[in-house]
């Protein structure tokens, strides 16, 4: 095997970090896994630096155990190498290249004064999980890190980093930072400029653009890998160095790879931990919503992102329910089953849900103001709580703070042809495109390739780097990647639209509780 004509991507997920490595064909050829979870500590979602790096030596070790399975023979190079990783937070380098502080993910809702001031400042939606409202947050709030603050990245562009020596980001991870100018593909200079006004007056007078990294768009090349690189990669030292790097790119730009979903009218929706849908526009949007990011395509095209902190965590701690209680009951139940058992039984609920009614809100959610989560399940008098009418009551759940972001775009009758969708929630294909078609409204397409996602994603944009031959990234995705992919599309059903829009009336009607019982855990107002 020549793996000099192979690509390796690997993306580091809410919960599991993958490495996957593809051929010319774009056929997978061997994956490597590292399941991790997040921690809440000193009052932020992180992960620890040290298992940050074990992460990423894990998933290349498993990665060459399934390459030496297949093969032969470990890894000793590819023709190049793509890091991808959840989009946004706060990794904050001293000269060092050391963490100031521990990693602060998407998932945190602290920077909300930040967000807010920001947004006004630029006229431009900034929101809470982006890295710049982190950085002011810092400021407003005087972080004793901030005078040794060197450099600004996420956690894509550290590891990339990392690999290679270089401070830079592709441009649609770059957008999850700080909004970019259409033209340039670069920072919004003016933006920059006010930024760095407004820091100037809290006494933060680092310049912006020092802290940055360098933009670069897909098909760029965004350098090799070190002699450091490849020992913190493979510490057996077999990886060899000066492997080529494609840019970074977040986890969004990496679902919109692995759906062909980067040309105007077409859009994507990833669900799992956290949903968004991405889709990218014809034309700018007419006003600015807190609701929507306005992020780009891994070539810089102009996105709308409705994001939601909130989709399957609530369904996972409902199956690991079901798996206690069989165990328990000494009751044969694997944990595919239990999963097949609530999205199957879904479909057979009464179309309202039998009057269930939950909120899954394991952290905030800034569409609908809530800024801790609190799961609660509603059940009024008269409801039937049957085990279909619940399955069903948790996906709708599950898909509800994205329909009301997906309104705005509505209202500004943006088009989309169809959306592709990709995670866990559409490994149930039937039932999750089901229910998603209800929510949006829209068709759903699944891709056979949708269950390797991101991670395949990225390793296309590496490949990208070495065979695009001067073909746009949309050219190349449709002519050379998915040409001839098989493709399920849903179409949504009249009967589940109208089920949805019932059940959502009662969802928005009912977020007074949510707010209540947040304020009675929390202390929010």
């Amino acid at each position: 095997m020549d793996f000099t004509q192979t690509t390796l991507g690997i993306e580091f997920g809410s919960t599991r970090v993958k490495a996957v490595l593809i051929d010319k064909a774009f056929r997978v050829l061997a994956e490597g896994v590292y399941d991790w979870e997040n921690r809440f500590e000193g009052g932020y979602w992180t992960y620890g630096h040290e298992e940050i790096l074990t992460a990423l030596r894990a998933s290349f070790a498993s990665l060459q155990e399934a390459v030496t399975a297949r093969f032969g023979a470990p890894l000793t190079t590819v023709g190049a190498i793509g890091i991808s990783a959840m989009m946004h937070g706060y990794v904050a380098l001293g000269s060092d290249g050391a963490f100031l502080v521990p990693f602060r993910t998407w998932r945190n809702t602290t920077t909300g004064e930040a967000a807010g001031a920001l947004t006004k400042l630029f006229s431009f939606n900034i929101p809470e999980r982006w890295s710049i409202a982190h950085l002011y947050q810092a400021i407003l709030n005087g972080e004793a890190h901030l005078p040794q603050l060197s450099a600004l990245t996420t956690l894509a562009g550290y590891l990339h980093r990392r690999l290679t020596g270089l401070h830079t980001v592709g441009v649609g991870e770059a957008a999850g930072m700080f909004p970019i100018d259409a033209k340039t593909l670069d920072y919004d200079t003016d933006m920059v400029a006010k930024f760095d006004a407004l820091a100037g007056s809290h006494g933060f007078t680092q310049p912006l653009r020092s802290l940055l990294p360098e933009v670069r768009a897909a098909g760029e090349a965004a350098g090799t890998l070190t002699k450091e690189g490849a020992l913190l990669l493979d510490p057996t030292g077999r990886l060899q160095p000066g492997i080529p790097f494609c840019p970074p790119e977040g986890d969004a730009g990496t679902g919109m790879v692995a759906t062909d979903s980067v040309r105007p009218r077409t859009g994507n929706v990833s669900a799992g931990t956290s949903v968004f849908a991405m889709v990218v526009l014809e034309r700018p949007l007419t006003a600015v919503y807190p609701e929507i990011d306005l992020v780009t395509t891994p070539d810089g095209a102009p996105v709308a992102m409705v994001h939601c902190n909130n989709c399957t965590a609530d369904i996972d701690a409902w199956a690991h329910l079901l798996l206690d209680f069989a165990a328990k009951a000494n009751l044969p139940l694997t944990k595919d089953q239990a999963f097949s058992a609530l999205y199957n039984a879904a479909l057979a609920g009464e179309g309202d849900a039998g009057g269930l009614l939950s909120f899954n809100y394991l952290s905030g959610e800034s569409i609908t103001g809530v800024k801790n989560g609190v799961p609660l399940l509603l059940r009024p008098r008269g409801s039937a709580l049957t085990f279909p009418n619940f399955a069903r009551n948790l996906l709708f759940s599950a898909l509800s703070t994205l329909r009301i972001g997906m309104e705005l775009l509505q209202k500004e009758q943006v088009a989309i042809d169809c959306l592709y969708g990709h995670g866990g929630l559409f490994k149930a294909a039937e039932a999750g495109s089901r229910m998603m078609a209800a929510a949006t409204g829209s068709p759903v397409t699944v891709m056979q390739t949708a269950n390797v996602g991101g991670p395949w994603g990225m390793a296309i944009l590496a490949m990208y780097l070495l065979e695009g031959g001067g073909r746009s990234l949309p050219d190349y995705l449709d002519e050379a990647v998915f040409a001839a992919t098989e493709k399920t599309t849903t179409p949504p059903d009249a009967a589940d639209c109208v089920d949805f829009d019932n059940y959502l009336k009662r969802y928005k009607a009912a977020l007074g509780l949510e707010k209540a019982a947040e304020a009675l855990l929390y202390g929010e107002a």
